[in-house]
Parts: structure tokens; C-alpha cells; sequence
């Protein structure tokens, strides 16, 4: 059994981002810059962005981080959105979810521009995914595809079983994992709550990529030897023995399930890591089309 390391590799793309962003400056030309917005004070949401911010400090990027109120209206929110889109200085924003339930979030996110979408939840940049042209993929499925890469986890002619059907992670890896190239080339079967005799299913595949949300679900019971396990799932579960009073755990029974499998993701330490270097990834990519688009 091989760990697939994303605290290891997200590393890696820092510093290959890091030095990318060097040789900007060299130039004297201007460096990439990330918008993020955040509505509230969530915790959970709140430690991200925090992180996110660090790692633009980390590699060298401008970062903006805009605070908004939880009672923030949608039509203040989309105020701010045309403003992000107009700025020059900004290549990329995200603008974190979930969003209060004053705000349509289909609305927000097709209000971004699309050039500036470095989350890749724009439909023209989902769309443009799907049909397999240049685009920013979602950054939690771009993690995924840069992990089996840099580990050569084979993928082509394989059976992948996604579990989950968000159109954050589930649908666009199922997409992903069946198109033409490395990784993909795999024949995808995605699964979600309404999926009858899963278990039939996920002891078929030699691919698993779960992001349910559902603490331990995947047992070792349920999978076959030599299974390449991806865990996106993330939950705090309660534990008064731990000083934050909670651990975060995966979708998988990690105890059980890695004695079987070939490659497998640590919760955490795995996909989690890679979604915010890939957030830059796709950063460094929108300032470079940018800076084509202008010569």
C-alpha cells in the first residue's frame, strides 16, 4: 500500500509555482493576484480562505481577502462581484461557499467572469471541461488528477466508481476519469443515495473516488484488493478527547480499507492539501491568459 501524499505534492506545486512567479518579477512584469469573497464568520470556511491567503503569501502572489456580512443582500453581493470582474489587478476570485439563504448561488456563481473563474464553477468553464478544451477544472478534481499523475496511478481501461454526485467534486470527475488522456481513460460508473446495492458496484471497481460526506462509509468489505482509494470526503465528528473537541475524518474506514488497497489518500493530508495548491495553479493560469489576451 502506497499513501498518496497531497500534503507532499501540494508542497511540490508550491514551490514550482514559487519559482514561476520568480522568474515574473525578474521581469519586472506583475505577479498573479487572488480575490477571495466570504460572506459570514463559518468557522470552517473562514480557516480555509485563512489558508488560502497563506499560500498566495507562500508563493509569492497579491491576495485580497473581502469580508462581507452573513446579512449581506444578493444584490449587494452582485455589486461586488461586477466590481472583482472590472479590476484589472485581479486575475482570479473565488467566492467561498456556501452562501447565506438570501442568496441565489447558481445566480453568484454565473455572475463571475468566466476568465476570472479560478474555481471553475462558471457553466461556460464546466461546459468547456466537459467538452475537453483548455479551462479551469474545479480545483478539488484537478488535485485528484495531478495526484494519479505525479504517483502514475494507471487509469486507462480501468473501472472508476465515483460516490457522489456534487457538481463541485462527484460529476466533474466522472467526466474527468473517462476522458481521452492520462489520467482518464477509465470506464466511470458514478453512484450517489439513490444507487441500489452499492456494494455490488464499489468490489468491481479498481478505482474509487468517494466525496460523500458520510464519516467511515467506505468499508473493507466493500472494496477488492489492490484498489486505488480517493477520499474527498472531510466531516468534523465530536471528540471530547481531542483538544479542538472534534477529528476530522474521510469517507473511509482508512484502518481497515488500506491493508487492501494499492494507492490510498490520508484524511487529512490528502485531496485537501492539493485543492488549494491547484486554487493557485489555476491563478498562475488565468494571470498568464490575461497577459496573452492584452499583447
Amino acid at each position: 500500500m502506497q499513501l498518496l501524499d497531497g500534503k507532499k505534492i501540494s508542497d511540490d506545486i508550491k514551490n514550482e509555482i514559487a519559482e514561476e512567479v520568480s522568474k515574473i518579477k525578474a521581469k519586472g512584469q506583475k505577479v498573479p493576484h487572488l480575490a477571495a469573497v466570504i460572506l459570514g464568520n463559518d468557522g470552517a470556511s473562514l480557516t480555509y480562505v485563512g489558508s488560502k491567503v497563506k499560500a498566495c503569501e507562500r508563493v509569492g502572489f497579491e491576495s485580497t481577502l473581502v469580508k462581507m456580512s452573513a446579512t449581506t443582500s444578493e444584490v449587494e453581493l452582485l455589486a461586488k462581484i461586477k466590481e472583482l470582474n472590472e479590476n484589472d489587478d485581479i486575475d482570479g476570485f473565488i467566492i467561498q461557499l456556501p452562501l447565506p439563504p438570501q442568496i441565489n448561488e447558481q445566480k453568484v456563481l454565473m455572475a463571475v467572469d468566466p476568465s476570472k473563474d479560478v474555481d471553475g464553477f462558471h457553466p461556460e468553464n464546466f461546459g468547456r471541461m466537459a467538452l475537453d478544451m483548455s479551462t479551469f477544472i474545479p480545483a478539488t478534481p484537478f488535485g485528484i488528477l495531478e495526484l494519479l499523475e505525479r504517483y502514475n496511478v494507471q487509469t486507462q481501461g480501468k473501472h472508476t466508481v465515483v460516490i457522489g454526485r456534487s457538481h463541485i467534486v462527484g460529476r466533474p470527475m466522472s467526466i474527468l476519469m473517462g476522458r481521452k488522456g492520462f489520467p482518464g481513460n477509465s470506464t466511470v460508473t458514478l453512484t450517489h443515495s439513490h444507487t441500489k446495492n452499492i456494494s455490488q458496484i464499489t468490489t468491481q471497481a479498481d478505482i474509487i473516488i468517494t466525496a460523500l460526506g458520510v464519516p467511515n462509509y467506505l468499508k473493507a468489505e466493500m472494496v477488492k484488493d489492490d484498489v486505488v482509494v480517493i477520499d474527498v470526503g472531510i466531516t468534523r465528528v465530536a471528540d471530547d478527547s481531542h483538544p479542538k473537541g472534534y477529528v476530522i475524518q474521510g469517507d473511509v474506514d482508512f484502518e481497515n480499507v488500506s491493508k487492501k488497497a494499492s494507492f490510498i489518500t490520508p484524511v487529512p493530508g490528502g485531496v485537501g492539501p492539493m485543492t488549494i495548491a491547484m486554487l493557485l495553479k489555476n491563478t498562475l493560469l488565468a494571470r498568464e491568459r490575461r497577459a496573452k489576451a492584452k499583447e
